[in-house]
């Protein structure tokens, strides 16, 4: 859990880095573009290409398309439909989708893990509800592909490492997650971007470094190797834990307005979920049919 809980904290500070320095004066499809790049700059040349077997290359080539590439595009197309506040709202359905797929792949119900994600949502909810307007139908459809797509990246791999072990470790074998988002960004940007929206001041440069190197590169390797290392269930938890420490962030450095005593409530409703998780696994016996 040590890796997501660090990887949440990079995550907390993306998020206002974006919405401070990029959003509205940086084209998103550039950023996500170098993002990818730097990313795979850093993991491309520690890949053991001749030493990977094909069949998790090929899981991996998937898992960054799904992780990355749709997950971002979509989101970013949501913005064009969606206020912030909605983003926000309809993201929080991660957890649901995390245990809905840990549990098809299992072929199994775990009525913990689900509880806790339920819990993990309603904390999220209480933390970001600022109410609905205009037509968000279409950007609430985006949102649950991009919901879906980010949870899928992230249990796949989990499964895709387990029934493939190798004596490389993780990073020997990631670059080809890089390739698979890039695959997508790609012609994303080149389909919808603008190139008259690219970083001008230094500031701007500074922050898309900072994503590249330590959220996409250090920031998705480090969550997915967390993700093998806990259960489906606080796995599913921990993609909400960002809510509460993202605008916590927001409030203490760049002192944003956010109601302090919701950010309390539902910050503790989700550590609670993760305890929740914590305890469906010593309560569902492994031997129990159906639950494997």
């Amino acid at each position: 859990m040590g890796y997501l809980l660090f990887v949440t904290l990079i995550q907390a500070f993306s998020f206002s880095l974006i919405g401070v320095y990029l959003a509205g004066h940086v084209d998103s499809y550039f950023a996500v573009l170098i993002r990818v790049v730097l990313a795979g700059l850093v993991f491309i040349p520690l890949t053991r290409w001749r030493q990977v077997e094909p069949r998790f290359m090929r899981g991996m080539l998937l898992i960054g398309a799904l992780q990355f590439g749709v997950t971002y595009v979509c989101l970013y197309l949501s913005f064009r439909v969606l206020t912030v506040p909605e983003v926000l709202l309809f993201t929080i359905l991660t957890p649901l989708h995390v245990t809905l797929i840990e549990d098809a792949l299992n072929r199994r119900f775990n009525p913990w893990a689900l509880l806790a994600a339920l819990v993990a949502v309603l904390g999220a909810g209480v933390i970001r509800y600022d109410g609905l307007d205009g037509d968000f139908l279409g950007g609430f459809l985006l949102l649950q592909v991009a919901n879906f797509t980010y949870a899928a990246g992230q249990v796949l791999y989990k499964h895709l490492v387990a029934r493939h072990p190798s004596d490389l470790p993780h990073y020997r074998r990631f670059g080809y997650f890089y390739l698979g988002a890039l695959a997508v960004v790609l012609p994303a940007f080149l389909m919808f971007g603008n190139p008259q929206h690219l970083p001008e001041a230094a500031p701007q440069w500074i922050v898309l470094l900072f994503l590249g190197l330590c959220s996409t590169a250090l920031g998705m390797y480090l969550w997915n190797k967390g993700a093998c290392s806990v259960n489906g269930g606080t796995l599913a938890v921990m993609n909400n834990l960002h809510v509460p420490l993202g605008l916590l962030v927001n409030l203490l450095i760049w002192n944003q307005h956010e109601d302090f005593t919701r950010l309390l409530i539902g910050g503790g409703v989700i550590v609670a979920s993760v305890w929740i998780s914590r305890l469906g696994v010593r309560r569902v016996p492994a031997n129990v049919p159906g639950t494997r």
